[in-house]
C-alpha cells in the first residue's frame, strides 16, 4: 500500500478549478517532487494534504487513514509535517523554542521536547543558535530551522514547500544532501514542491507535473525531463522556423 494516496482530488474556488481530479501516490521512503509553473496548483495540493483546504471531491489517505476525515489540528499527530513557501516561524521566540513548537502534537514534557529540539538543532548544524531569537537570522538558516521544527513532530511524510527558494547555489547543494540524508535517518517519505530543477532532478525518485491544476506527466526524472508536454508547460511552445520564400504551403 502506498504511504500517501491522492485520488481524483478536485478543488474549485468559485468558478476557478485549482486542481482537476488529481491522482498520484507516494511510496514509503520515496522522495517525490511536485512541479509546475506558478499557479499550477502545487501549494493547493499541499494545503489539502495538511487540511488547510477542503477538496470539492476526491480522497487523500495516509496509508489506510482517511485524511479528509481529520481536522487540521490532528494532521501532525497523524504523521504529516510541512514547511511553508513563506517562512512561518515566530520571530520573537528563540530558535529552540520554534523547534519545540513542532513537537507539541506529540505531547510529553517540556524537558523532553527541549532535549529533542536541541538534538535536532545539533543534527542540522544550528546548535550554537539555540538561544538566538529567530528574527534577523540569515534566510538559509531560517529555512533549516523550519525543517528542524517539522522534524520535531516525527512525521512519516514531510512536505517541503519550495525549500530552496532564496538560497545560494552552495546552499541548494547542501540542502539536497540534507534532504536525502534526513529521509534515510528519520525513515521519511518526502513530497517536495520546488522550482530549482537541478535539485529536483538530483534527489527525486518520482516527479508529478501539474499545469493549470491538471497532471500532465508522472514518472522518474529521466522520463519527465524529456516529456514534450513538460517542456511546453515550462518554456512555452517553441516558435516555428521561418519558411523560405515560395514555401508557404500554397500550391
Amino acid at each position: 500500500m502506498p504511504l500517501l494516496t491522492v485520488d481524483d482530488v478536485r478543488v474549485e474556488f468559485g468558478g476557478i478549478v485549482a486542481l482537476a481530479d488529481l491522482s498520484f501516490t507516494i511510496d514509503e521512503g520515496q522522495i517525490c517532487a511536485l512541479i509546475g509553473p506558478n499557479g499550477a496548483g502545487k501549494t493547493t495540493l499541499f494545503n489539502c494534504v495538511s487540511r488547510l483546504y477542503q477538496p470539492s471531491s476526491g480522497r487523500i489517505a495516509l496509508g489506510e487513514l482517511d485524511l479528509l476525515a481529520l481536522p487540521a489540528h490532528r494532521i501532525a499527530r497523524a504523521g504529516i509535517a510541512r514547511t511553508f513557501q513563506n517562512l512561518a516561524l515566530f520571530p520573537a521566540l528563540s530558535v529552540l523554542e520554534n523547534v519545540m513548537v513542532g513537537a507539541h502534537s506529540r505531547g510529553g514534557t517540556t524537558r523532553a521536547r527541549r532535549t529533542d529540539g536541541l538534538a535536532l538543532l545539533d543534527r542540522l548544524g544550528l546548535a550554537d543558535l539555540a538561544s538566538h531569537r529567530a528574527v534577523g537570522l540569515p534566510y538559509g538558516t531560517l529555512k533549516r530551522v523550519e525543517i528542524a521544527r517539522a522534524l520535531a513532530a516525527r512525521p512519516k511524510l514531510l512536505l517541503l514547500d519550495e525549500p530552496a527558494a532564496g538560497l545560494t547555489h552552495s546552499e541548494v547543494d547542501e540542502l539536497a544532501d540534507l534532504v536525502r540524508s534526513l529521509r534515510t535517518e528519520f525513515d521519511l517519505s518526502v513530497l517536495l514542491v520546488e522550482h530549482h530543477m537541478t535539485m529536483v532532478m538530483t534527489i527525486s525518485e518520482k516527479i508529478v507535473v501539474l499545469d493549470f491544476g491538471s497532471k500532465i506527466a508522472e514518472g522518474p526524472p529521466a522520463v519527465v525531463r524529456d516529456d514534450p508536454r513538460v517542456i511546453e508547460a515550462y518554456l512555452g511552445q517553441p516558435p516555428k522556423p521561418p519558411q523560405p520564400p515560395g514555401e508557404s504551403g500554397q500550391s
